[in-house]
């Protein structure tokens, strides 16, 4: 998902450096949304990786 995140956001340089304004917002608009998505499920993953590595046992 980074990974898409990333192609976006270059395509979106790249289109607005040729002065596609439209599409240069629309990529950075959906690099963005991407980007943000990612962080979501990154700390999902982190808080359900440390609570299932605690143990019940002492």
């Amino acid at each position: 998902m980074l990974r898409w995140a990333i192609i976006f956001f270059i395509i979106a340089v790249i289109a607005a450096v040729f002065g596609f304004g439209g599409i240069a917002t629309a990529a950075a608009g959906i690099a963005k949304l991407l980007f943000y998505l990612f962080l979501v499920v990154a700390v999902v993953m982190l808080v359900a990786g440390l609570l299932a590595g605690r143990s019940i046992t002492r």
